[in-house]
This record gives structure tokens, sequence and C-alpha cells, in this order.
């Protein structure tokens, strides 16, 4: 599959201040996240992409051509700031079919294409009359939205645009981002909501102090991990013996032993190798397992083990 956007030594830099440094990764067609603290590049990958910003060296391509001064490939880009970015005094669906003509669209497509994408972002009817300047958050976010796709975008890049909602707010629009994905839109999608990410996109890059730390899908990103430490809590009658054993056998990266309760907290740094021994431990341990509760590999692990 030919890669959807393509960065090969790519750096950005604002005097002695790096923005990016030196990074090569690929994103294919698709709804792929964007994951980082703050000050770890996405603003500035995010701004080169849709050619706000050119590479200091390096280079990147979107569809296959730079976005740096390039309006014919700009016009298959939709973007989503982060900041709220609308204009108080108007409202939606004549802010919308000014962009619209701005665009080139012709007067009378405007106005259909306008409301069309508010139709399409799910803001209600009633709604359109109001001034978005009495709007709320949610409201806000989805008439941003529907700018992004006014021109029909072939990729829209989002800047936290779950920022500041509520949670049935999130809910409503991962399932817009989830309707336009299966539409054929690809999606770029930068959040520090880890567990939405991690629901919605089936490709990660994972970003910090302007270097890309793994990219791929949630599966690949796991296996590249090495000594990836999981975390087991177990119940026994016996948890010294247990870990008399685990010990012995090497499979441990860390313990934490509480006998009073029956509990033995352990650590394995290859979970695969462990699994594939632990019924041979338990038999040898001679102990009686009454529970057994593990740590799951979510994105929130792997974003927490890559950033430590």
């Amino acid at each position: 599959m030919t890669p959807l956007i393509q960065a090969h030594e790519l750096s950005r830099w604002y005097g002695i201040v790096m923005g990016l440094n030196n990074v090569s990764f690929e994103v294919q067609p698709g709804l792929t996240g964007l994951v980082g603290p703050n000050g770890a590049g996405k603003s500035t990958l995010i701004q080169i992409i849709t050619g706000q910003l050119q590479p200091s060296s390096g280079a990147l391509t979107v569809f296959g051509g730079r976005p740096w001064n390039n309006p014919p490939l700009l016009r298959r880009i939709g973007y989503c700031p982060e900041g709220e970015a609308v204009p108080k005094d108007l409202q939606p669906k004549d802010w919308l079919r000014g962009l619209a003509l701005l665009s080139g669209v012709p007067p009378r497509e405007a106005a259909a294409r306008a409301e069309a994408v508010l139709d399409e972002v799910n803001l209600p009817r009633e709604h359109w009359r109001r001034r978005m300047g009495q709007y709320s958050k949610g409201m806000k976010q989805r008439v941003k939205l529907a700018q992004g796709l006014l021109h029909r975008p072939e990729l829209l890049v989002l800047d936290e645009p779950m920022n500041g909602l509520d949670p049935m707010g999130r809910q409503e629009v991962a399932h817009i981002l989830k309707d336009l994905a299966s539409a054929g839109v690809s999606i770029l999608i930068s959040s520090h909501i880890l567990a939405e990410l991690e629901s919605l996109c089936k490709s990660i890059l994972l970003l910090n102090w302007g270097r890309i730390l793994a990219s791929g899908s949630q599966k690949e990103i796991r296996s590249d991990i090495r000594n990836w430490s999981e975390e087991l809590e177990i119940e026994c009658d016996s948890p010294e013996m247990l870990l008399r054993r685990l010990f012995d056998a090497g499979v441990l990266a860390g313990f934490d032993l509480d006998p009073e309760n029956g509990r033995l907290r352990i650590r394995v740094r290859d979970a695969a190798s462990f699994y594939e021994q632990w019924t041979g431990l338990l038999l040898a341990s001679g102990a009686a397992i009454y529970g057994l509760r593990g740590r799951s590999r979510s994105l929130q692990n792997i974003y927490d083990k890559v950033t430590a």
C-alpha cells in the first residue's frame, strides 16, 4: 500500500530549539493517532503536514508531494486546529458558506455544502440560527470539524479535537470520526486522551522530545518494545513458595510480596515466554492459586513505557 504520509530524516528547529529531530516514518490510509506530551513535537509535525511550516532539513510528503507552497496538494487536506477559532458573532451556516465562497465554490453550491457538513457533524438544526459565541465547547468543536470537511478533503488532520469535551461529547465526536473513516476519509488525530485513541485508531505514532519513539499498529508497537514488564497479581496459599520458584526460574523483573493476605505482585520481562512456562512453574511450586489478575498492554501502558 502506498503511504499517505512519508517522512525521511525530517527535522524542524526554531533557533536553538529543536521541534522535530531527524524523524522518519510512514502513515498508511485510514485513521491514525498521534500521541505525545506537551512539547513532544506534535503541533510542529501537524503544521508541516498541513503546509504551514517548511522543514529545516529532510523531507515530508503527503500523497507523494511536499505540502509547503503547494496549493493543489493542500486542497486535498482538511485541518481542524486546537484553538476554538470560530467567529463569535456569526451563525455557523453563514460562516461556512463564506469559507466555501473563498475556496471557489459557486454560491448556490456553497450554501448547500454548508448545510451538508453541519448535518454530517450532527449539529442540531435548531442551533444553526444561534451565534457561535453562545455555543458550548462541544458545539464549537463540531463547527470546526465541519469547516475542515467543507471542501471534501481526502485527508483530515485534527489537532486535539476532543480537548475540553465532556465524556458524552467525546463519544459523539468519536462516532463522527468513525463514520468519516468508514466513508473513506483518512484521518490523523492528535490527542492526549489515550483511551479514545486506542478505541479509534488502528495505527499510532508515539512522539516525545521531537523523536518518533514507536509507530505502526498497536500490535506492532507492542511486539517492537523490548523488555516489556508485564504486571500480574496472584492470590495463593503460599506466595513465598511461589515467589521462590519464579525467582529461581529467572522470569522476574520485580515483585511485591504480601504474605499476610496471600498476595504476590510480580513483573515479568517477557510475558509470552512466561505464559508458556506458567503451568510448569505453578506445578513445580506446589502453590494453590485462588486468583490471577494482569495489567493489559493498553495504549496507556505502551505510552508510559516508551516515554519513561
